[in-house]
């Protein structure tokens, strides 16, 4: 197992095991080098564009990615590193109105992706099952299918004192 996944599996396993359990050392995770370079290759095949800043993904492949990482590193062990403010563009909206979105650096997204790496797995296992927004492997849809096969089980449950017809205006 990869040695970042493995770093995940076990702050899932300590967290879920140990509902009470507070993690005061994370920092030391977000700046290894292997959560860093997981966290390179996710931003990496999010693309995007350039921040604030102007270094693209070409930039800094061009640069060397492991010096680049070994660069943030560096940053992070010695808490010298520091964000960039945001770049702000506009997007078209279909009713000729203009959407504003920020665009962080490439840097501060593969630190922000490192951060998600680690406390992930620790959130996750203090969510309940019926948690579904903004989780690892589930969506709306989910969600939504999952109602709509309750209220038909209780339906059912039920179809013998009300009767189907008034069951299925129910759903």
């Amino acid at each position: 197992m990869e040695k970042s996944r493995q770093l995940q599996r076990n702050l899932y396993l300590t967290a879920k095991k140990d509902k009470q359990r507070r993690f005061h050392a994370l920092y030391d995770r977000i700046f290894r080098l292997d959560i860093l370079w997981r966290a390179w290759k996710e931003v990496r095949a999010n693309k995007g564009s350039a921040g604030i800043d102007g270094i693209t993904f070409e930039m800094i492949e061009e640069y060397g990615v492991e010096e680049y990482l070994l660069d943030i590193q560096e940053d992070l062990q010695n808490k010298k590193y520091r964000t960039k403010p945001v770049k702000r563009v506009y997007i078209p909206k279909p009713d000729g109105k203009q959407r504003p979105l920020g665009i962080p650096t490439i840097k501060d997204r593969i630190v922000q992706q490192a951060c998600k790496i680690v406390i992930e797995p620790i959130f996750e296992a203090n969510f309940l099952d019926s948690s579904y927004g903004f989780r690892l492997k589930r969506d709306a849809k989910q969600a939504t299918e999952k109602v709509v096969i309750g209220q038909i089980k209780r339906c059912f449950s039920r179809q013998i004192k009300t009767g189907l017809s008034e069951c299925l205006t129910m759903v």
